[in-house]
């Protein structure tokens, strides 16, 4: 399997399809890159080069001690490109990715970078602060944290049959299956890892990262999206970003990459070809 190996020796898992242009994907958690595979399948089908890793501690990647904060995410996916020497790069985040991306453009800019695209990502602070009023209090992620370590297998069934594909809302309806992949995915990761995600995910300020933004940037978000409000992420991301596109899927929830993969996949393509 291919792998590139970080400064600290962790072993990135990556899956390569394609030819053309490249896109990165960067995943959310407590997932891995196969959350991604039906966006990365239909871009490599229509000319690009889809790239999707798995985050260290996550899927098929080393299962480090460290490293479970943002920074160091950023740096492997700087190890990514870099190993792979991709350049006009399509960097796309989902939920705790797109912190990635962000954080990433933050500290390594975008000499690499042609285009950004956060899709219910978490930037750029869920957590509420003095200075972070409409963000979600301390509670909800502590709520979290024991649940992993309570349950996580428990956890991620309960996410899964509830408010991440908004199978509490009425009418909503996604397989078996789906939730089942969300749960496999779950408990491939490591234990410590993704309990220190959620500091990761959650407490990480991003305003600065987006702020660094000089590329086009593509911001998708649910306005029904429980895990990551919309008003707390993707309407303060696109606001914050110079220039940046706001697509809003109505009345979606958080799962987006599943429940509404088609209308993404075409809408990721349609950015990606937007460039000259």
């Amino acid at each position: 399997m291919p792998f590139v190996t970080t400064a600290d020796g962790t072993e990135i898992f990556y899956k390569d399809w394609g030819e053309g242009r490249p896109v990165v994907l960067s995943h959310g958690w407590p997932l891995n890159s196969d959350s991604w595979e039906a966006q990365q399948l239909f871009l490599a089908e229509h000319g690009y080069r889809a790239i999707a890793h798995d985050r260290r501690g996550h899927g098929r990647s080393t299962q480090s001690w460290g490293g479970n904060e943002m920074d160091t995410y950023a740096d492997d996916l700087a190890a990514v490109v870099e190993a792979l020497d991709l350049r006009d790069v399509t960097l796309v985040g989902f939920s705790t990715g797109g912190g990635e991306v962000a954080r990433y453009i933050g500290r390594h800019g975008t000499a690499r970078v042609a285009q950004a695209v956060l899709v219910s990502a978490v930037p750029p602070l869920m957590l509420e602060t003095g200075d972070n009023p409409g963000g979600l209090p301390i509670e909800v992620f502590d709520a979290i944290r024991a649940g992993s370590l309570a349950d996580r297998s428990q956890l991620y069934r309960d996410l899964a049959d509830g408010p991440f594909f908004g199978l509490n809302r009425p009418g909503a309806s996604v397989s078996q299956g789906v939730r089942d992949a969300f749960w496999r995915q779950g408990l491939q990761a490591g234990h410590r890892n993704a309990y220190e995600s959620i500091a990761a995910f959650s407490a990480t300020d991003f305003r600065a990262d987006l702020d660094a933004f000089d590329v086009p940037t593509l911001v998708i978000h649910g306005d029904d999206d429980q895990v990551v409000p919309f008003e707390v992420g993707g309407k303060a991301s696109a606001a914050r970003i110079e220039g940046a596109t706001l697509t809003v899927y109505a009345g979606a929830p958080h799962g987006i990459t599943d429940t509404h993969k088609q209308q993404l996949s075409e809408d990721l393509l349609a950015f990606v070809r937007s460039l000259p």
